[in-house]
C-alpha cells in the first residue's frame, strides 16, 4: 500500500519505521524539507518528499502535526492522491500548545476542526497511543495481552481500511462511533492513553463525558 505520512514527530517517525517494516511504500515529510529526513529515510527506505507532495498516489495519508499547524497545510494537498484514499488524524488540541481555538472550546470535536481545514473526512486513531507503544507493543491477532485502539469516522469503508492496517501493525481496534462522537477518545478522557484490551476500551469509551474537562481549556 502507498502511504504518505505528514509529520516526523515521534507518531509519524514510528509509523514510518513499522509500516515500512510491513513493505508499504511510505512517503515521509515534515514542516522543514526532505534533506531533514535524511537520517530517517535511510533507517527506513521510506521517501522524504515535500508536504505538498506526501499525498501523491497514496491511498492512506496520515496528518500528525500539531494541530496549530494544520490550517497551514498546502492547499490542494490531496490533490493526486489514490481515488477512495483514507485520511487518518492522529491530532490533539493543547491549548497551551495550540493556543486558544474557539470552536473547539465551544464543543466541535478536535478531528471535526481539522476536517474543516484540509476539506477532507478523517479516520480519528493513534491520538491516545504512546509513541513508543507504536514499536514495543505489537502482538499477533488473537494474543490476549494485545493493546485495542479507538477508531472513530464517518466513511465507514476508510474506516475499515485503518482498521485493517492497525491490525497489521499488531493492534486491534474498537469502533469509537462517528467524527462527532470523538470526543470521547480525546484527551484526558478515560481512553486516552489506555493501555487495554478490546473490552477495558469499549467500557473507557462509554464512560466519558462531552464536558471539555478545564485542564484542556484555554
Amino acid at each position: 500500500m502507498k502511504i504518505g505520512i505528514i509529520g516526523a514527530g515521534n507518531i509519524g517517525g514510528n509509523l514510518t519505521r513499522r509500516l515500512t517494516s510491513l513493505g508499504h511504500d511510505v512517503s515521509v515529510a515534515n514542516s522543514r524539507g526532505p534533506h531533514t529526513l535524511t537520517a530517517l529515510a535511510e533507517e527506513t527506505g521510506a521517501t522524504p518528499v515535500t508536504v505538498a507532495e506526501a499525498a501523491r498516489g497514496a491511498e492512506v495519508v496520515v496528518v500528525t502535526v500539531p494541530l496549530k499547524n494544520v490550517p497551514d497545510l498546502p492547499s490542494g494537498l490531496f490533490d493526486g492522491a489514490a481515488e477512495g484514499f483514507a485520511v487518518i488524524d492522529t491530532g490533539n488540541y493543547y491549548p497551551g500548545r495550540d493556543g486558544k481555538i474557539e470552536a473547539i472550546e465551544n464543543g466541535l470535536t478536535e478531528s471535526r476542526w481539522t476536517e474543516q481545514h484540509i476539506g477532507h473526512p478523517v479516520i480519528k486513531a493513534f491520538n491516545g497511543t504512546y509513541a513508543e507503544d507504536i514499536l514495543d507493543k505489537p502482538l499477533p491477532a488473537g494474543d490476549p495481552g494485545r493493546i485495542a485502539l479507538p477508531v472513530a469516522g464517518d466513511d465507514e469503508t476508510a474506516k475499515a481500511t485503518v482498521r485493517d492496517l492497525i491490525d497489521a501493525l499488531g493492534f486491534d481496534t474498537v469502533d469509537a462511533g462517528g467524527i462527532d462522537e470523538s470526543w470521547r477518545q480525546q484527551p484526558d478522557t478515560p481512553v486516552y492513553g489506555l493501555r487495554a484490551g478490546t473490552a477495558e476500551v469499549t467500557r473507557a469509551l462509554a464512560e466519558a463525558s462531552p464536558e471539555r474537562p478545564e485542564t484542556f481549556r484555554a
